[in-house]
């Protein structure tokens, strides 16, 4: 390491320190901005002495990225990880800049910035979750992220790890040397209708999928087992049947364990092991934990997308608590929230809803069109006390705790139905640091 990039790490982990301490973010980003600009190559020296593990996809990649860190350090070897998904280089930076020069990194990347990432790194294992819309006033349409995927991986190392349920993923993946299918499952459809090979049309059936030009679903090497229980199994080639048991919710994150987990193989930990130690996780970067909110215990659920919202509506639908809908439209949100009508919001019907966040009055349109009756409250944390009220509850009745990622426990709190809040990334994160305040 020359004295330039020795410099340039001193400055990432330097500048990323001092914005903890001055309480101005969570120095995840800015050191590494200042380091890349530094040394330019600072990304390519410290990933060249370690062993780097990659997860991207429109969606679950922060808690992807969790789980799979999580299964590596089970091994007892050091791992560094981009934890709070600063999924773009300057985050990258930071990350591998914080730990020892051997640490494995366990990095969540950007769709779009795969291509780099993977020609800068040269990645042992490359997990591929799904594909999907996202921000398009200002991220490229899929299929053409997908295309990238798929010249990158053909000139490149190591092992991708890919969803064998999603169309764009298994185009953007088989040009690989060497990939792992996972049947990672695929509910939201609507973006993979047309066939990227041949133009034509996809058609689903209970077998997979196809495309009359001949591109198909591939023969997964791990499939998933999913009982009428709620249980999840993963199947391996050879015979193994290993349960998927989580302390997070949602059968979709149960399906991204087990591409973590093949993805684990790959890197030396047994899924078995990898699986156990996955299992331990409460709660990513604030994500599916109970929280406290004006002394109301409120889960916070974080959806970005409309393939995003629709597994959290299916997620919570069985229930009967009260649910937040959040809506804002920031640069970081996307300023385009007409995706709001590709929403299935009609699940939410008959249930106790409060419309909240900058765009709230755009999503209390949505929710009159799909027939749910519900409440618009512009603040968030004033929505969750309304909501509370919805459920019968009084605000501010159960004694308030600081609660990080972890359930809410020994206080009574759990003893009130929690309210379920679901809002898009600004909103997401407003209403953490919220409960983090109180």
């Amino acid at each position: 390491m020359t004295a330039r990039t020795r410099a340039a790490v001193l400055a990432t982990a330097s500048l990323n320190g001092l914005s903890r301490r001055l309480g101005l973010g969570g120095g995840t980003v800015v050191g590494g901005r200042l380091g890349l600009a530094i040394a330019p190559n600072l990304l390519e020296v410290l990933g060249s002495a370690r062993t780097v593990a990659v997860v991207s996809g429109t969606n679950g990649k922060t808690t992807t990225t969790r789980l799979l860190a999580a299964a590596l350090e089970e091994a007892g070897s050091p791992v560094v990880t981009n934890a709070t998904g600063s999924n773009m280089p300057a985050g990258h930076v930071a990350a591998m800049a914080a730990g020892p020069p051997n640490a494995t990194a366990v990095l969540e990347v950007d769709e779009g910035y795969v291509p780099a990432i993977v020609h800068s790194l040269a990645p042992a294992a490359v997990v591929l979750l799904n594909l999907s819309r996202d921000q398009l006033d200002r991220s490229n349409e899929v299929r053409m992220v997908a295309a990238r995927w798929r010249g990158t991986f053909a000139a490149a190392g190591g092992t991708v790890i890919a969803n064998a349920d999603d169309p764009l993923v298994v185009f953007g993946a088989q040009s690989a040397h060497s990939v792992v299918w996972v049947a990672g499952g695929m509910r939201w459809r609507s973006d993979a209708s047309g066939c990227p090979a041949c133009g034509g049309r996809i058609r689903f059936d209970a077998h997979g999928w196809s495309s009359e030009c001949g591109f198909a679903r591939p023969k997964p090497d791990v499939d998933v087992d999913e009982g009428p229980d709620g249980t999840t199994t993963a199947v391996f080639a050879d015979g193994r049947r290993l349960a998927v048991v989580l302390a997070i919710p949602g059968s979709f994150n149960r399906r991204n364990a087990v591409l973590a987990a093949a993805a684990a193989e790959v890197l030396g930990v047994p899924a078995d092991r990898a699986l156990s130690a996955m299992g331990r996780i409460e709660g990513v970067a604030g994500r599916f934990s109970l929280h406290s909110v004006r002394g109301v215990p409120t889960r916070l659920l974080l959806a970005k997308n409309p393939a995003g919202w629709a597994e959290l509506l299916d997620l919570v639908a069985p229930g009967s608590s009260p649910v937040v809908v959040a809506i804002n439209a920031r640069v970081a949100d996307g300023r385009d929230p007409s995706w709001l009508w590709d929403v299935p919001f009609e699940r939410l019907a008959g249930r106790s809803v409060v419309a909240t966040g900058e765009r709230s009055a755009d999503l209390s349109v949505r929710l009159d069109y799909a027939g749910v009756t519900h409440e618009r409250v512009v603040d968030p944390t004033d929505a969750v006390a309304v909501a509370s009220r919805l459920a019968g509850h009084t605000e501010g009745s159960q004694p308030e705790k600081h609660v990080e990622d972890k359930r809410v426990e020994d206080n009574g709190v759990e003893e009130q139905e929690p309210v379920e809040f679901i809002g898009n990334y600004t909103a997401f994160h407003d209403l953490l640091r919220a409960s983090r305040a109180s």
